[in-house]
């Protein structure tokens, strides 16, 4: 009868930390797109000196959207 134990699979560990480590680095590029469009945004009304912060608002949604649409396009591409 043949040993239940399964061979150890070195590509195994490979690829999972391969995994992770693309995931995180989708991570940290969504919180640099969307923390470089909001500080864009906060200098650029301070620069102008508006009394409301629509270039803030409008820079960061901006790059909330930019950012969700990498995070789709690099999960469904499979990258």
């Amino acid at each position: 009868m043949a040993s239940p134990i399964k061979p150890n699979n070195p590509d195994n560990g490979s690829d999972r930390l391969r995994t992770v480590a693309r995931y995180s680095g989708i991570g940290m590029q969504m919180a640099a797109t969307i923390g470089l469009s909001t500080w864009a945004g906060y200098w650029l009304d301070k620069h102008y000196q508006t009394k409301t912060p629509w270039f803030t608002l409008g820079l960061m949604l901006l790059g909330l959207f930019a950012a969700l649409y990498n995070v789709i396009r690099a999960v469904s591409k499979g990258e």
